[in-house]
């Protein structure tokens, strides 16, 4: 069982905590004693992060090789911005389907068939001979990076329990956060020790050894999944997969497009997804009622620490993920800062992230809801110094100036990755943990869509008229409208009395 806040932990002290069910038996009954904690349960976590931690760098340590791509693959810019958000499209759409056939399928096996998957398109990526193909070898390591993701918060809820559960939970939030932080800073330096025209190659061949030592090393660390059996198609919901994937292909595409796809004609595609997404919850509940099984069990939805914290992370997600988009390039082409040192400047964020998210899995259970607040609060004050910042210290200069609130927001952030995840799932059974993981890191991942199309509409279009710093403050100012968007989600949840 996740950790609670206090309240919860006395009622549930005496369940048993590595049941894959998670009854665990009654207190005074008798029968066999839990079974003792896995003595590689720390090791097999290393893994886990470690698979983790590449997946999640690739969302971002791509930015800062796009201009080699572009000169080496003679690329046009639909091409660039597909080799982004291609990867980050099918990563989210594979999320739920992922989580769903690792519960039924055994998480150990999709993780290894995810991985091996993730290693050869790496390779294939950096092996590119022209645009398309690193487009489509992005497409199938986005893919392999969705089959490993849920994997992992499933393979904690069901290797560890109680307060080593909000620890490792903790550790996942530090990877989230300091892969996407450092993802420039690792690609610049990558680039930097290469050489300009094939150091980007290397950004995609760093995967091939890790992976390769963490695929044999899952395979004797990871734990089976106990109610792992072989299911057929119809139990994977096909009908479901087809139309959540149709449904969040139709909602993310003109957020994505929308430097590329000019006139309103675009956001039309919003009908057909909301009416894709409404069939998909109808067909859903059909499957529930015929007792079938649903790729997305929505009753987990009925659970208010469950719902409540997916719209918080939607949110928080959208001005979280945009603020590295913006900087990176205020830093690069509004200072002229070279990528290596861009990198650099953003990583006081990335170390008040780690050092953070650590101590959030430890307090999460004390504190409650009331610690996601606190991080929220103090990621919006850390973005308003950073807009100040840059607004009072001119040219190189800012990127200096930048480091105290960078790092303030930094440090927030670590307070509410990883205890939101803790407390979104902490009601939710382990044997449905992969597909309520899989909706959770979708929200993240729509919520970056979103975020990052936002803010960029303001910044691009300010930057037209007013210059570099003044459409850095304006897309930081809508950065942090998301951010206070999840503090009043978070609010709203403390003053009703019922924190979940």
């Amino acid at each position: 069982m996740r950790p609670l806040p206090a309240v919860h932990l006395r009622k549930k002290a005496a369940v048993a905590p590595h049941t894959e069910d998670g009854r665990g038996g009654r207190p005074g009954a008798a029968g066999p004693a839990a079974p003792p904690p896995d003595p590689s349960r720390w090791r097999a976590l290393t893994v886990c992060l470690v698979a983790g931690f590449m997946t999640l760098l690739d969302v971002s340590i791509v930015n800062v090789a796009l201009p080699s791509i572009r000169a080496a693959l003679k690329a046009p810019e639909a091409d660039l911005q597909w080799v982004l958000s291609g990867y980050a499209l099918a990563f989210g759409l594979f999320l739920i389907p992922a989580g769903r056939i690792g519960d039924a399928r055994g998480r150990r096996a999709v993780f290894m068939t995810g991985l091996a998957l993730f290693v050869v398109a790496s390779a294939a990526c950096g092996a590119a001979q022209s645009s398309g193909w690193l487009v489509a070898a992005r497409a199938v390591q986005g893919l392999a990076g969705g089959l490993i993701s849920p994997q992992i918060s499933a393979l904690i809820q069901q290797m560890f329990s109680g307060a080593e559960r909000g620890r490792a939970f903790g550790m996942l939030g530090s990877v989230i956060g300091i892969s996407t932080a450092v993802g420039p800073l690792l690609g610049g330096l990558l680039i930097h020790a290469a050489g300009a025209h094939e150091g980007w190659r290397w950004v995609f061949y760093v995967n091939v050894p890790i992976g390769v030592v963490c695929l044999v090393l899952a395979r004797r660390l990871l734990p089976d999944t106990p109610s792992a059996r072989r299911v057929s198609l119809r139990r994977l919901d096909p009908v479901g997969v087809a139309l959540l994937g149709s449904g969040m292909l139709s909602l993310l595409l003109p957020f994505i497009q929308a430097q590329q796809w000019h006139g309103p004609e675009k956001w039309l595609l919003l009908v057909p997804a909301a009416a894709l997404l409404s069939g998909f919850v109808v067909w859903e509940r059909r499957q529930t009622a015929r007792g079938q099984s649903p790729l997305l069990d929505l009753t987990l939805f009925h659970e208010r620490s469950y719902w409540l914290g997916c719209a918080l992370i939607l949110l928080y997600f959208g001005g979280f993920t945009s603020i590295f988009f913006i900087t990176a390039l205020y830093l690069q082409a509004g200072v002229h800062l070279s990528a290596l040192a861009a990198g650099l400047a953003i990583t006081p964020f990335a170390v008040g992230s780690g050092v953070a998210a650590g101590i959030g899995g430890r307090l999460v259970a004390r504190f409650g809801r009331r610690l996601v607040a606190v991080g929220l609060a103090m990621v919006a004050t850390g973005l308003v110094g950073t807009a100040l910042a840059v607004h009072l210290v001119a040219g190189k200069s800012s990127a200096w100036a930048m480091a105290a609130p960078l790092l303030l927001a930094g440090l927030g952030s670590g307070l509410v990755i990883a205890p939101n995840q803790t407390l979104t799932l902490s009601k939710v059974p382990v044997r449905s943990a992969g597909s309520a993981g899989g909706t959770l890191q979708t929200g993240q991942r729509v919520g970056s869509a979103v975020g990052i199309a936002a803010v960029g509409a303001v910044f691009f279009a300010r930057l037209t008229h007013h210059g570099w710093a003044s459409a850095y403050d304006h897309g930081l100012i809508v950065s942090i409208a998301f951010v206070l968007g999840a503090l009043l989600l978070a609010l709203a949840d403390l003053g009703t009395g019922l924190e979940s």
